[in-house]
């Protein structure tokens, strides 16, 4: 069955991602998926935390921020520090990315990926974590070019989707009127060879069977496939 929007149940929403869209950061994009839409901008700094000095391997962080009007009613600017679920979601971001860099080839480096929120509908993290690979991998890209690494840190693509149970139906990339709605959402991370770096699931009502839990894992597989497919486009055309 069509939904609302006119996608099949396994079906991404249209995916855009403009490379180089920051030209000041080391590495960018903005990426969309369907109406959200999030610029993703890399910045490099030749030093890390110092909790991580001397050990010789770098660091990855993420940011993320939604902007005041990228929302239905205005979202109040976070101005005296990041709140629960931004610091929930900065650390997914993180963490997704760090999983696909060597740290050590990276050196004593912190790579900082930028997530500004410009226009939400739903999937603003896994948008986020698609699009700052693409980011991550431009900044990486540059270093090598201005031969300030010996090889090349980037170990594999990652990228995330979003799956629910929306109506008893499996559907792949919520918007926000299916999110708000479902069953059971999940948000889920993966490498380019299928390998987990996160599952983030909750069942809002009746508990899932796992035979469900794999089916919603399963049709994310096919749709992060079809992102890892978008950044390698997006990486090739960009200059």
């Amino acid at each position: 069955m069509a939904r609302h929007d006119g996608r099949m149940p396994d079906e991404l929403r249209t995916i855009e991602i403009i490379p180089g869209y920051a030209p000041y950061a080391e590495g960018s994009a903005l990426i969309a998926f369907g109406n959200t839409r999030v610029l993703c901008a890399a910045s490099l700094e030749d030093h890390v935390p110092g909790w991580l000095r001397g050990q010789g391997r770098g660091w990855v962080s993420g940011e993320y921020a939604l902007l005041p009007r990228s929302t239905h009613t205005r979202t109040r600017r976070e101005r005296t520090g990041a709140g629960g679920r931004t610091q929930e979601i900065q650390r997914l971001i993180g963490r997704a990315l760090r999983a696909a860099v060597s740290l050590e080839a990276l050196g004593e480096r912190l790579i900082t990926i930028d997530c500004d929120v410009l226009q939400a509908d739903g999937g603003t993290r896994t948008a986020a974590i698609t699009g700052g690979y693409v980011a991550l991998a431009l900044a990486l890209r540059k270093l090598q070019a201005e031969g300030r690494l010996p090889g090349d840190p980037l170990a594999r693509a990652v990228a995330a989707v979003s799956v629910g149970v929306v109506g008893g139906e499996l559907l792949l990339d919520l918007d926000y009127s299916e999110d708000s709605c479902a069953e059971m959402d999940c948000n889920v991370v993966q490498t380019d060879s299928g390998a987990f770096v996160e599952v983030q699931g909750t069942a809002e009502g009746a508990p899932v069977e796992r035979a469900q839990l794999d089916a919603l894992l399963d049709l994310a597989g096919r749709g992060v496939r079809q992102l890892i497919a978008a950044q390698r486009a997006a990486l090739d055309a960009a200059p």
